[in-house]
């Protein structure tokens, strides 16, 4: 993770996969200069030392293989009282020039 000032997180492991589209709730997208980009929407599943739902900023943005996206909605997932992971979803960043 990093944010706009420069501060980077350490790397770590995660889950990163498309969501499935079984409406239209997450098929909104940017026009740019060579046409239409979907913004896709995908399920984060990491590791509960980076705490997602602590961010509060939208300055902060997931890099994965070259690419920027930033946190829609992050809630912890309890096993017991300890947590087990962090479950997100993250919506795909296009930057257009």
């Amino acid at each position: 993770m990093q944010d706009e000032e420069g501060w980077n997180s350490e790397i770590f492991h995660c889950f990163i996969q498309p969501l499935r589209y079984k409406n239209k709730m997450y098929l909104d997208g940017v026009n740019t200069a060579i046409g239409f980009n979907s913004e896709g929407h995908y399920l984060y599943i990491g590791p509960p030392e980076h705490d997602l739902t602590a961010i509060k900023d939208s300055t902060t943005w997931i890099n994965c293989s070259d690419e920027k996206f930033k946190i829609e909605r992050a809630e912890k997932v309890y096993n017991g009282s300890d947590v087990f992971y962090v479950w997100a979803i993250i919506k795909r960043i296009v930057e257009v020039d």
